[in-house]
C-alpha cells in the first residue's frame, strides 16, 4: 500500500479508503490509485483482512482424489459457497496422504468449517473433529458423532435398481460389495432385503470388493474363471459404485461378454464418468448438486448458530436406466 501511495502521490490512508471502497476520495483520485495498483501488480489481501477481523470466511473441503463423484460434489459446493459469501479451500486424501493429514492442512489454513466428502475416518475422529470445529460429513453417516450429515437414502436407491432388474426377468443377481466405503453397509443390506422380498434368497451372493475399478476388474475375472469351469454367469450385477461397475464392464467386454445381452450391469452414484462409457451405464443417481447445497448451508448455519444440535439431510436417489441393463438372457436349452 505504501508503494501505491508513493507512486500515486497520495497518503497510505487514502489508498486504504479506496481499496475498502469507502467514501472520501474523488473519482479521479480513485481511478489513479487503482491504475497505479494495477501497474505494479498490487492486490488487496482479502484473506488477511478477514483474519484480522477474526474470520476467514473459508470452507475447507476434504475429498478423495480418485473418486469422480467427489468432483461432482465440489462443482456444486463452489457456487453455493460463493452465494453465501464464502471461499472454498480443497485438500485431497490419497493413498499416501490420509484423511487426518488432509483435514489438519485445512485447519492450519484457518478454515472456519470443514466439509468431508466420503470420509473413511474412525467415528471417534469424526466426533472429536466436530467438537473442535464445524464439520459436515457428506455420503457417510456416523451415529452419535457431533457433525452434520448429508447423504442419500441408500436403501431406496438399491430397491429401485433391484426392482428394475427383477422386472426385467433377472434372478441370478450378484452384488459387488463396497467394503468400508461410504454407504456400502446400507447398500449391502438393501440388496439382501430386496432378494428376500422377491423370493430369491437362495440366489443371494455378495462378492467382497471396494469402490475402485480394480474391484470391478477382479470380480469380472472371478466370474469368467467360474464360467470356464462350467458355472453359469450371473445374469445381472449390482456394483458398489460406478467406478466398480466400469471396471467390470471393461473386463467383460474384453472377454467377449456382451452387455446387456449376456449380463446386465448397474452402478451407483451417476458420476460424470457414467455418461462417457461406450455403453451408457444404468446407475442410481445421487443428486450431487443438492447434496453440495445442503452441506454448505449446514456449515454456514452452524457457524452462525453454534448451539444447533447435529442435523441430517437424507435425499432421495433415482434410478437412471441406460444401455448397460436389459432383459435377462434366455436360459440355455
Amino acid at each position: 500500500m505504501a508503494d501505491v501511495a508513493e507512486k500515486a502521490g497520495v497518503s497510505r490512508a487514502l489508498v486504504s479508503i479506496i481499496f475498502r471502497n469507502l467514501p472520501g476520495a474523488s473519482e479521479e483520485t480513485r481511478q489513479r490509485v487503482l491504475r497505479v495498483a494495477d501497474e505494479i501488480g498490487y492486490r488487496p489481501d482479502s484473506a488477511a483482512r478477514l483474519l484480522a477481523r477474526g474470520h476467514s470466511r473459508t470452507l475447507g473441503v476434504m475429498f478423495a482424489v480418485q473418486q469422480p463423484f467427489h468432483t461432482d460434489l465440489i462443482e456444486g459446493i463452489y457456487p453455493e459457497a460463493e452465494r453465501l459469501g464464502y471461499e472454498v479451500l480443497l485438500s485431497g486424501a490419497t493413498q499416501s496422504r490420509g484423511e487426518e493429514k488432509a483435514v489438519e492442512a485445512l485447519l492450519s489454513h484457518r478454515c472456519e468449517a470443514l466439509i468431508l466428502l466420503g470420509s473413511f475416518a474412525e467415528p471417534s475422529f469424526l466426533d472429536e473433529l466436530g467438537r473442535r470445529t464445524v464439520a459436515v460429513s457428506v455420503s457417510r453417516r456416523v451415529p452419535h458423532a457431533h457433525v452434520d450429515f448429508v447423504h442419500s437414502a441408500e436403501g431406496k436407491g438399491v430397491r429401485q435398481a433391484m426392482d428394475h432388474l427383477v422386472e426385467s426377468g433377472h434372478r441370478r443377481i450378484v452384488h459387488i460389495d463396497g467394503g468400508g466405503g461410504p454407504g456400502s453397509a446400507d447398500r449391502r443390506r438393501a440388496y439382501r432385503a430386496a432378494m428376500r422380498r422377491h423370493g430369491l434368497e437362495s440366489e443371494v451372493r455378495v462378492i467382497p470388493g471396494d469402490h475402485t475399478e480394480l474391484s470391478g476388474i477382479g470380480t469380472g475375472r472371478l466370474l469368467l474363471a467360474e464360467r470356464d469351469k462350467g458355472q453359469p454367469l450371473p445374469t445381472a450385477v449390482l456394483a458398489g459404485n460406478d467406478r466398480c461397475a466400469m471396471g467390470l464392464l471393461m473386463t467383460l467386454t474384453r472377454a467377449g461378454v456382451e452387455v446387456p445381452r449376456d449380463m446386465s450391469v448397474v452402478g451407483y452414484d451417476d458420476s460424470h464418468l457414467s455418461h462417457l462409457m461406450p455403453i451408457g451405464l444404468t446407475t442410481v443417481r445421487q443428486d450431487a448438486g443438492l447434496m453440495a447445497e445442503h452441506a454448505v448451508r449446514f456449515a454456514v448455519e452452524r457457524l452462525e448458530k453454534p448451539e444447533l444440535e447435529p442435523r441430517e439431510a437424507v435425499l432421495d436417489p433415482k434410478l437412471v436406466v441406460r444401455g448397460s441393463s436389459g432383459p435377462a438372457p434366455e436360459p440355455p436349452a
